[in-house]
């Protein structure tokens, strides 16, 4: 199983990114996608998820600027972002449990390689 996450860079406050998720080896359809960032000196913190059933949580922070979706056909996940901040500055890496329960998350699941998004003028 492999996630490939990408989309990061560099963007002045205000602007927009789209992080894409790609899986193989799994049906990520199947199960919960969830994107998580970790800044300097922080936890990683969980900011957005989309279950097997299609229902999305988010991080109050980004609640009203951050869409994330899924593509089944492409078996693929995304993170749109929008009216970024300095404070979402972080590595941003995708998830998917790799348990047999789909919508929960787990001490070994998958992770993308992570992807830098940097917010400043």
């Amino acid at each position: 199983v492999q996630l490939q996450a990408s989309g990061g860079g560099l963007v002045q406050p205000g602007g927009s990114l789209r992080l894409s998720c790609a899986a193989s080896g799994i049906t990520a359809s199947a199960k919960t996608i969830g994107w998580f960032r970790q800044a300097p000196g922080k936890q990683r913190e969980l900011v957005a998820r989309v279950n097997s059933g299609g229902t999305k949580t988010y991080v109050e922070s980004v609640k009203g600027r951050f869409t994330i979706s899924r593509d089944n056909a492409k078996n693929s996940a995304y993170l749109q972002m929008d009216t970024l901040e300095p404070e979402d500055t972080a590595v941003y890496y995708c998830r998917i449990p790799s348990g047999t329960r789909r919508d929960v998350f787990g001490l070994n699941d998958y992770w993308g390689q992570g992807t830098l998004v940097t917010v400043s003028s």
